[in-house]
């Protein structure tokens, strides 16, 4: 049995490395626009937008006066990343470089599922999921943040200060791996990896500050933007358009937004609601008791999905911070993630049919585009609702109420059975 378990271990392997470089043979081909991928071109992104900021950040400054800088400090990390492989022009170079991200979090997760009480799906959810979202996944510097992401995590079962100062990094290329610390154990290793995240956050923060001028220009440019298109709150105003709101859509900071009537109203709310989102994560926290080797990853996936579903703002790319998130969770044997993960992976999928391939349909608010919004957005609730309740059930305790002391179930006086 154990030769023979061995074996089908090796077999699966092999199999989910062999797809692995498929996949990924198949994305390089449509950056590289060896094959031509309907709808707009994903690839400008890093070609004219990225290589622009590169320029910029060589010359000694952040980009102060470019709207579409909307990232933290060490966001020039990536962006300059492709110095690394100066034989490459600039943007084979960065999609090169987001191909071997891909392969390390391939990696990690693989030599993770070869631990006792692990096992492979996280890694076959990784392998399928990342080809989901076609061309735009190796075209955005997203990928990067995660592969932070899910080392950290990994690496946090056994190492906390690892997983906090990996964290703080992750926070200061993109702020969402913030999250990955909401679910550390009580205690010390809370203590260890808070304390490490804070200190590497410090000392990173005041390097870019100290190196190039404007690191946290980014903070006007985030605040300012608007309703992007492909938000869950955008829904409103593409239904409402088959009513005749007289509103439109403009290209600002660097996406398609809603502007017109109750725009900035429902903004707002949704704004409310990641208040909302993150008032429930703490009082999660609070009331969290049992906390068990996956209840990290469950917890940071969950966090990451509540606060993309009410951001003003789900871009494509976005899809791949929680699919690497339940691709860890799927890592632990006791993870009850399962569902909510299969939603995103689903999720992911509709993501790729709304864009590239039918965003002339989202943009002009048809049929075709409404349903698309619909389903991708709905899917991303249903995994939300589902993860939060499932993290609930499985560490904050159940209240048993006891009967009343001299008290029967049924509420009458209970006496002894040899009362005369």
């Amino acid at each position: 049995m154990t030769v023979r378990t061995g074996a089908s271990g090796r077999g699966s392997r092999v199999l989910s490395l062999a797809v692995w470089g498929l996949s990924r043979a198949v994305l390089l081909l449509c950056v590289f626009k060896v094959f031509t991928v309907p709808g707009p071109d994903v690839t400008s992104d890093v070609s004219v937008i990225y290589r622009g900021w590169y320029e910029v950040l060589r010359a000694g400054s952040f980009p102060l006066d470019d709207v579409t800088w909307q990232y933290p400090p060490a966001a020039a990390l990536a962006v300059l990343a492709p110095d690394l492989l100066p034989f490459l022009e600039y943007s084979s170079a960065f999609f090169v470089l987001v191909l071997l991200c891909d392969a390390l979090v391939f990696g990690l997760l693989l030599y993770a599922a070869a631990r006792p009480g692990m096992r492979e799906a996280g890694t076959w959810l990784w392998v399928v999921g990342v080809p989901l979202l076609g061309p735009t996944v190796y075209a955005r510097y997203d990928l990067m943040v995660t592969t932070v992401a899910v080392a950290a995590l990994l690496a946090g079962v056994r190492h906390p200060r690892v997983l906090g100062a990996l964290a703080a990094f992750g926070t200061l290329l993109k702020v969402w791996p913030v999250l990955l610390l909401v679910g550390t154990v009580r205690g010390g290793e809370t203590r260890r990896a808070w304390s490490s995240a804070a200190v590497t956050a410090a000392v990173l923060a005041l390097a870019a500050a100290v190196a190039l001028p404007g690191a946290f220009a980014f903070l006007t440019f985030q605040r300012d933007r608007g309703l992007e298109i492909e938000s869950l709150g955008a829904l409103v105003f593409h239904v409402a358009r088959q009513f005749g709101w007289e509103g439109r859509v403009e290209l600002r900071y660097g996406s398609m937004e809603f502007a017109g009537p109750n725009v900035a109203l429902v903004s707002t709310l949704a704004l409310a609601l990641s208040v909302l989102a993150f008032g429930w994560l703490l009082v999660w926290r609070l009331r969290a008791r049992a906390f068990a080797v996956h209840t990290p990853a469950d917890a940071a996936f969950t966090a990451v999905l509540l606060f993309t579903v009410t951001s003003r703002v789900i871009s494509p790319q976005y899809m791949v911070w929680p699919l690497g998130l339940a691709a860890v969770c799927l890592v632990f044997r006791g993870s009850r993630m399962a569902r909510p993960a299969c939603l995103v992976l689903v999720a992911t999928a509709v993501t790729l049919l709304e864009f590239p391939l039918g965003f002339a349909h989202v943009v002009a608010s048809d049929a075709e585009g409404v349903a698309l919004m619909a389903v991708r957005n709905g899917l991303l609730v249903a995994a939300t609702l589902d993860a939060g309740r499932r993290l609930w059930r499985d560490t904050v305790p159940r209240v048993r109420r006891e009967p009343a002391v001299g008290i029967s179930r049924d509420g009458r006086a209970d006496t002894p059975a040899s009362a005369p």
